[in-house]
């Protein structure tokens, strides 16, 4: 398979959050503002790219009967590298983050992605599935997380384009991420009927 259409098979037309519906904890629970949306993204695309092409390089050395307990080994080695990475070097995003970096070792995303490609693609193209998906997750979720800060506080990155107090308050709660990611798939799944 072709890399650059395994990213883009991956990012667009099999995005994780707009068209299969994976990741909803995180694509929920980290986009109140577009950094931490990003922050999350960029996180698991690089848990996804690893565990990907560690797991595409051991699958034939796993007994099919512990292939899961495996895989699930493998993306928490990652993820813990990870979360030492960013507790020594991004303290306040890891704050930030919180409870969902530890989650990411249980994000449907990466053992789907496990499962499905990489455990049955060579290390090359289950590359190139982590980026693609990663970078669906990513966009995503950034995407998510600047319409959520601009509706509720008037900013996007941080950045003000209108007074606080003319925001929706909504938007920054759970229900407005319940709400806007229902926008954002319509919108997707729009562009999407456009171009077929």
């Amino acid at each position: 398979m072709n890399f650059f259409k395994t990213i883009y098979r991956s990012a667009i037309l099999e995005n994780p959050t707009f068209v299969l519906l994976l990741g909803m904890c995180p694509t929920l629970g980290t986009t109140s503002s577009a950094i931490n949306g990003m922050s999350m993204g960029l996180a698991t695309t690089g848990v996804l790219i690893c565990s990907n092409g560690a797991i595409s390089a051991i699958k034939n050395l796993v007994p099919d009967k512990i292939r899961i307990p495996v895989y699930i080994v493998v993306i928490a080695t990652f993820v813990t590298l990870l979360q030492m990475l960013m507790q020594a070097y991004a303290p306040a995003l890891n704050e930030s983050l919180g409870i969902f970096i530890p989650l990411i070792v249980v994000n449907c995303i990466l053992l789907g992605r496990a499962e499905a490609f990489a455990s049955r693609h060579n290390v090359v193209s289950s590359i190139a599935d982590g980026i693609g998906a990663g970078l669906g997750f990513t966009v995503a979720l950034t995407l998510l997380g600047a319409c959520r800060e601009f509706l509720g506080s008037g900013s996007i990155a941080s950045l003000s384009i209108f007074p606080e107090s003319s925001g929706a308050l909504l938007f920054i709660l759970a229900p407005g991420a319940f709400i806007m990611l229902g926008f954002l798939i319509a919108a997707y799944r729009y562009i999407q009927s456009r171009k077929s």
